[in-house]
């Protein structure tokens, strides 16, 4: 199954900015900065690669559902990649 372009720009956007996200932890703990606020940011690019990976399973299943043929093998595999996220 392939995904919509729409779908993979946002979760692309999304983790474009998670990439940010962690090259800014990374100099805090070059520089010292305290446990509270590197965790603070640790917890926030965590929800941020959970959030790309709901919007991708969401993608692909919208795309299931619109298909003419879905497949049990489709659903299946979705909700293997849903559940490997909780």
């Amino acid at each position: 199954m392939k995904l919509p372009p729409e779908t993979t720009q946002a979760v692309t956007t999304r983790l474009k900015r998670a990439h940010g996200q962690i090259a800014g932890i990374i100099k805090m703990l070059d520089e010292g900065r305290e446990c509270e606020d590197v965790l603070t940011q640790v917890a926030a690019v965590s929800k941020a690669l959970d959030r790309a990976g709901f919007a991708l399973i969401a993608g692909g299943m919208r795309e299931c559902l619109v298909a003419d043929d879905p497949s049990t093998s489709d659903q299946e595999r979705l909700e293997k990649l849903f559940l490997s996220l909780a």
